[in-house]
């Protein structure tokens, strides 16, 4: 029997069910995803080895064929014999030795992807009771799943991997859901994605990158879109990410594989201070695309810069400067100690190529908070690189109800304007421009249509869009506060005070009838 998404994300809920109650729904992903994951290697594996055995009836051109498949799983470190021994007494080390077999086996693909996970920890799973029993019970989850690559039924349109990739990103989101705060640095909603990744339109022969790429999600739904145009044809992406959470980074490099992104470059470190992508002459690698959305105002962002203590002087508070930065991305300006918005922002422009093209999201203070901010913001205009600014709707994203923006900026740009468009209100019907859902809102298809229009044409549309001249921008000293260029301002009807008048009248009329009729009752009660 075919095995359907819904069936993927059924074994997937199963799972969390197990731990529901015993871990925070925040570290639910920690477990559940790497035994789909391990699952899924396993299963693929033992399928092409069956297929090698049935074309080849020699044993040494069976195992000369077996050598050459993408990845090796040894029998004791796939999900069929850590399920045999589900009973054993040391299961949560098992496990963790099957992990610590598959990563070193396969240090191409898997080095260090299981690192930040320990099934054997009583601190996080219980004591060595309980922790069996919920160890048992997850493997039990996941046993009747067939993830062999025949066995799984495509969507429309789609590959199998999709299939299995697209429900790990399912529930990555609905893990998101759960986590509260927490979420936020994995996890971008996909319609989110889907438009940033629109606004960039890459193209397949772009190099794409994304410096806070959480679990990847945001990175490879840019990479569908260029593949999108080329019918599905073409599977070669150049994609490139960086995470400073372990256990973001494991989701991402899972999810790239999961997705058959096979020569994606996943790097683990902190990109402002330690940034991974950099060229042969030790320089910061430049990208046609960059999709980010990073941390939120981060607070101590330049705490890596500090690497002894000479830097912070005799008694003194280490203050961050623009020549600690050998890749001279903060020369425009160094942004306050307690919000990286900006760093970040500088990072993503001084990673750019010419004619490349950033979305990024960001909280509304990076457009109008003054001192650095305000400095690096007037540079950033002057030279000509905001190419847009898009204001979302509040509670949008996971672990945060405030409104954000995505700053569109572009290199080397053949106009002098910037957009605005405010997607955060109504339409002109009257209409909320997104979807309101029990917990969080909702881009809807119709919403990123519509912006996405807006930003192809550059037009104004009163309470919605307005192209605005740099001149303009500099009457409002640089300040780019959506309300200041889009004006959303609705008038609220007319008071008729002679109406107005007469209900109150009559309601002192009905009061005065009221309270006659009271009156009487306690007299007749004697009161």
């Amino acid at each position: 029997m075919a095995t359907a998404r819904k069936d993927i994300e059924a074994a997937l809920w199963r799972g969390a069910n197990t731990f529901r109650g015993a871990i925070d729904a925040a570290n639910y992903k920690d477990y559940i995803l790497p035994m789909l994951f391990v699952k899924y290697l396993s299963d693929t594996y033992s399928e092409k080895v069956g297929e090698l055995k049935e074309k080849y009836n020699d044993p040494v051109r069976i195992q000369r064929a077996i050598n050459r498949l993408p990845f090796v799983i040894k029998e004791k470190h796939r999900f069929s014999w850590l399920h045999q021994n589900r009973y054993s007494d040391n299961l949560g080390e098992l496990i963790n030795i099957a992990l610590r077999g598959i990563e070193d086996d396969n240090p191409s693909l898997f080095a260090g992807i299981f690192r930040n996970i320990d099934f054997n920890s009583e601190a996080m799973l219980g004591n060595h009771k309980q922790k069996n029993t919920r160890l048992r019970e997850l493997l039990e989850d996941f046993e009747p799943l067939d993830l062999r690559p025949s066995s799984i039924q495509a969507e429309e349109g789609k590959v199998a991997s999709d299939t299995i990739g697209d429900a790990y990103e399912y529930m990555i989101g609905e893990f998101a859901g759960q986590a509260g705060k927490k979420a936020g640095s994995f996890f971008t909603p996909s319609e989110v994605s889907e438009l940033m990744a629109r606004i960039v339109n890459p193209k397949i022969s772009d190099t794409m990158y994304d410096p806070t790429c959480g679990s990847g999600s945001l990175l490879i739904r840019t990479g569908k879109k260029a593949i999108e145009k080329e019918n599905g044809n073409i599977k070669t992406l150049a994609l490139y990410g960086q995470e400073m959470n372990g256990s973001s980074w494991s989701m991402a490099k899972m999810n790239m594989f999961l997705h058959e992104i096979m020569d994606a470059r996943i790097a683990w470190g902190d990109s402002l201070a330690n940034p991974m992508h950099l060229d042969s002459d030790g320089n910061l690698m430049q990208f046609d695309v960059i999709v980010a959305n990073m941390p939120f105002s981060q607070d101590k962002w330049a705490a890596g810069f500090n690497t002894g203590g000479e830097m912070t002087g005799k008694g003194k508070e280490f203050k961050m400067e623009a020549s600690l930065d050998k890749f001279h991305r903060f020369d425009w300006g160094v942004p306050p100690a307690s919000k990286g918005d900006w760093a970040f922002l500088l990072h993503m422009i001084a990673s750019l190529k010419s004619g490349g093209r950033i979305a990024a999201v960001a909280p509304h203070g990076v457009l109008f908070r003054g001192a650095s901010e305000g400095r690096i913001r007037q540079a950033v205009i002057e030279k000509n690189l905001l190419d847009a600014v898009i204001g979302l709707p509040a509670n949008l994203f996971y672990g945060t109800s405030i409104p954000a923006c995505i700053l569109v900026f572009k290199k080397n740009r053949n106009r002098d304007d910037v957009l605005f468009i405010d997607a955060s209100g109504k339409d002109e019907n009257g209409n909320l421009r997104y979807k309101k859902d029990k917990n969080q809102n909702r881009l809807e298809t119709k919403n990123i249509e519509d912006i996405v229009k807006a930003y192809e044409n550059r037009a104004d549309i009163e309470k919605f869009a307005h192209v605005a001249t740099i001149d303009e921008i500099k009457a409002n000293e640089y300040n780019l506060n959506i309300p200041r260029y889009v004006d959303t301002f609705e008038e609220e009807a007319l008071v008729d005070i002679e109406e107005v008048k007469n209900n109150i009248a009559s309601i002192q009329k009905e009061l005065a009838e009221v309270e006659a009729q009271i009156t009487k009752y306690l007299e007749e009660l004697g009161l």
